[in-house]
């Protein structure tokens, strides 16, 4: 299941994909436009502007902004930011392999080929999906 902490992440980025190419947005004001705690959503951008999604600017004009393009921002990024390993169990990770303790045999694990499908059908919809993709498909349902 998504966190919190992801789903949030991704609203913002889309709250943020929205405004002018690097206009900074108060945290408060995507804190209220969003719905999100602004405790909790501070935590969220700092980790997005440690790992080179977001810039920030302080003072008066100041706040946060997409240091890319939204199209050069890939659903794989965010989501290894935010969440961590994308596979369900280690033994399929790509990015963070480890052994399952109780399994003898990868080759014959019924789980592991379901868990193997599973990962590459995420991984090609994250791959194929880029912010700029999220915020057009809620640009059209605000239109509908």
């Amino acid at each position: 299941m998504l966190s919190k902490k992801t789903k949030y992440g991704i609203k913002a980025l889309t709250y943020l994909a929205r405004q002018e190419y690097k206009t900074p947005v108060q945290i408060a004001t995507i804190s209220k436009n969003e719905n999100i705690s602004l405790k909790f959503l501070e935590s969220i951008l700092l980790t997005l502007r440690k790992n080179g999604i977001l810039g920030s600017k302080k003072g008066k004009g100041g706040g946060y902004y997409l240091l890319k393009n939204p199209n050069e921002i890939l659903m794989t990024t965010i989501y290894r930011i935010l969440e961590g390993p994308i596979s369900m169990v280690p033994c399929v990770s790509l990015n963070f392999y480890e052994k399952c303790d109780d399994c003898p045999d990868e080759n014959t694990c019924a789980v592991h080929k379901l868990m193997i499908q599973v990962r590459d059908n995420t991984l090609q919809i994250f791959r194929n999906t880029t912010l700029a993709d999220l915020t057009l498909r809620a640009k059209e349902s605000h239109e509908n």
